[in-house]
């Protein structure tokens, strides 16, 4: 839980420097890739990954209804945001990815409006505030918030007019999606480090209806699912039978 040390007068040829810039390259490449980023943004988010916090599985990273008080760049694990009542039912509400954000806002003293948890291991590292970052940065925070929302979105649209089926085809579609733009994963096969019950938790259904439909769904060729991985067979195919539409929140330059 204490921050791991600072990296002191670093430079590119430095190793510990380079292990960093290792470590944090699938988040980095995500925000890369929601907007150019020049050398000195670069640099100060591995400033900003000297300062990282690790969660044991299971283990709380924000309560709900309490002051968010840093900005956080998930540089390793799965985390959720979620909701749980009183007689013990969980809602997972959406995955939080390497790459994902966590409290940056931009409302003056934010709070948490989900419980946020560690789902595996967790690393979390500081990112450059809103206020401080360059102009690549502030626009990849803000396409950020903007997939977030759109992932919110979708989440509520797939479990208030979705077959159990098309739920997961959906959710499947849109996880090769994300996981695509931090580099994780083999095209159509990618880690998955989610028990049945936490499928069912995000899918609105029993961990039995998640064992179903993935027999089912094995059954027709469509997926695989096996050491923590799944293989769409073709997604193509599955697109179509959720009608799943890639996620944009924003023209892409020179478009309109």
């Amino acid at each position: 839980m204490n921050p791991e040390p600072a990296l002191p007068g670093h430079s590119h040829s430095d190793p510990v420097f380079n292990r960093a810039s290792s470590t944090l390259e699938p988040a980095v490449r995500r925000l890369a890739s929601l907007a150019p980023l020049d050398p000195d943004e670069h640099d100060a988010l591995l400033r900003a990954a000297a300062f990282r916090r690790r969660f044991a599985p299971h283990r709380e990273i924000l309560a709900e209804g309490k002051p968010i008080t840093e900005s956080g760049l998930i540089v390793q694990g799965w985390a959720c945001r979620s909701r749980i009542f009183r007689d013990g039912r969980r809602q997972i509400l959406s995955l939080l990815l390497p790459g994902d954000l966590i409290g940056v806002c931009p409302q003056p003293q934010p709070v948490a409006t989900t419980m946020v948890s560690a789902i595996t291991e967790v690393i979390i590292c500081q990112v450059p505030m809103a206020s401080e970052a360059g102009p690549g940065l502030s626009s990849a925070y803000a396409i950020s918030r903007g997939l977030e929302e759109a992932y919110l979105f979708r989440q509520i649209a797939r479990l208030g007019r979705l077959s159990a089926y098309e739920r997961f085809v959906d959710w499947a579609s849109e996880l090769r999606e994300r996981l695509s733009l931090v580099g994780l994963g083999n095209g159509n096969c990618f880690p998955v480090p989610l028990t049945q019950e936490l499928m069912g938790d995000a899918l609105g259904l029993t961990s039995v209806h998640v064992n179903r439909t993935l027999q089912l769904m094995r059954r027709e060729g469509l997926v695989d699912i096996r050491s923590g991985h799944l293989t769409l067979m073709d997604p193509e195919r599955l697109s179509q039978l959720a009608d799943y539409r890639p996620t944009m929140v924003s023209m892409p330059s020179g478009e309109g």
